[in-house]
């Protein structure tokens, strides 16, 4: 990404998609989260009817060595179900909130993955082969007569059609009152948090039936409660430590060392507001939707309704860098309230060496920012551009009266299409981009 094909081009490329072509889009199959594992040869969705798509990496070819291998469909299975809370009378919702994958310890591989109340642990494993010639049974598995059995046979492995399985491993449930926003993994890969409004729970991976509450922000009195939480992640190289965010643009880093419950940060980052540009939508936008640690632990990024920000976790007054993701719409806040667009949730990621960060705008467009050379990009995700090797076009949007040719109206711009979940390789230029029930995934050019 970061210098790629020289001069001011992002030269990006388009490799596939995923996805059904009709635009009548079922609610269901509207993808709600986006996720690679530790080495980037799976990538898994989740999307609103509570399933998990799991794509993997094929081996590059040898008759193409040049070509990078293309993501197919390595596992599709039902993650999480519709359930009804007689208590409360209230519809628990199947969508598939978050996925985090666990560093894998053997052939399996694992992840996690929630809806608003209950996390999941699936193992998925495959098998190529099977056994056969059984002394006790036949190729058709009835038990045979022992009485009957002459002589003593070996079973043999031979290679079958492979099959993946997913299987779930651990339930964790009945921890959260509120809606979970987040899980994270902890560095140790033995615990790992699980955030919803008001409370962080701290859980073993081994344990299902408790967890430990080690951040709880409900008052006495509900009417009394002024922010929420709204994301939180564990500190990529100290398990001790973890931040979360909150509707009032607050993020808190807390150290697990200090007290058993991390009602006071150890860290608080804020930055103060300009009370110039202060107006009836300030709270609401400054509201942080993702916060994401970068790989080398020393910054944190946080997503708010129009920037994106990157802090030094050593300074804690402001942010060490800013960036207008789509500053324009500043103008449109009154419709976008009206039409709730407003509350979306943007996510956002690092690229694997920390230099460069995405998220996700309207109208399909993503942006891209390069941390070393400050320069930035729009591009689309888009059918219309989905030629296979295609470089992406950088998009621009213009305020003014009048526009250039290759511009786009604000007044334009579907606020329907909007890109909210995207994920980026942990070792190379490869970005999954989530756009309603289509995944995209585009690579850096190749010279």
């Amino acid at each position: 990404f970061v210098g790629v094909g020289g001069g001011n081009d992002f030269q990006w490329c388009f490799s596939q998609v995923k996805g059904a072509i009709d635009e009548d889009v079922a609610e269901a199959d509207i993808i709600s989260t986006v996720e690679f594992n530790y080495s980037g040869e799976l990538l898994a969705t989740g999307d609103k009817g509570g399933r998990v798509v799991i794509f993997q990496r094929e081996q590059e070819s040898k008759n193409r060595p040049h070509s990078r291998g293309e993501y197919n469909v390595y596992s599709t299975f039902q993650s999480h179900e519709p359930e009804f809370d007689y208590l409360k009378s209230l519809e628990i919702e199947e969508k598939i909130n978050k996925i985090r994958w666990l560093p894998q310890q053997n052939a399996a591989h694992s992840l996690l993955s929630t809806n608003d109340k209950t996390i999941k642990l699936w193992k998925i494993s495959q098998r190529d082969k099977r056994a056969e010639g059984y002394n006790l049974k036949d190729e058709d598995g009835r038990l045979r007569d022992p009485f009957r059995i002459t002589s003593l046979r070996v079973p043999v492995l031979l290679p079958m059609d492979r099959m993946v399985e997913a299987s779930p491993r651990r339930i964790f449930a009945n921890a959260h009152t509120y809606h979970i926003n987040s899980i994270s993994v902890n560095s140790d890969h033995e615990t790992y948090l699980s955030a919803d409004d008001l409370r962080v729970n701290l859980w073993h991976l081994e344990i299902t039936d408790r967890s430990f509450n080690i951040v709880d922000i409900k008052p006495a009195n509900m009417e009394e409660l002024t922010e929420v939480i709204t994301a939180a992640e564990c500190h990529p190289h100290q398990c001790n430590v973890f931040v979360y965010s909150s509707s009032k643009g607050t993020i808190r880093l807390c150290d697990m060392r200090a007290a058993a419950l991390c009602d006071r940060q150890s860290k608080f980052f804020e930055e103060p507001e300009d009370p110039s540009s202060r107006s009836f939508f300030s709270e609401i936008i400054s509201s942080i939707s993702d916060v994401k640690f970068s790989h080398s632990g020393r910054y944190m990024m946080t997503r708010d309704y129009l920037s994106v920000k990157v802090w030094d976790l050593n300074m804690e007054n402001r942010p060490v860098e800013t960036y207008q993701v789509h500053e324009y719409l500043r103008s449109k806040l009154c419709s976008l309230y009206e039409n709730d667009c407003i509350f979306d949730k943007f996510e956002c990621c690092w690229n694997g060496a920390d230099s460069a960060i995405m998220t996700g705008s309207y109208n399909n467009f993503f942006r891209m920012f390069d941390r070393n050379t400050r320069r930035d990009v729009t591009l689309e995700a888009s059918r219309e551009n989905s030629k296979p090797r295609a470089i992406l076009k950088a998009r621009k949007v213009s305020t003014g009266g009048k526009r250039k040719k290759d511009e786009i109206s604000v007044d334009s711009l579907d606020f329907n299409k909007k890109i909210l979940h995207t994920a980026w390789h942990p070792k190379e230029n490869v970005i999954a981009v989530a756009a309603t029930n289509n995944l995209y995934i585009f690579q850096d050019k190749i010279n």
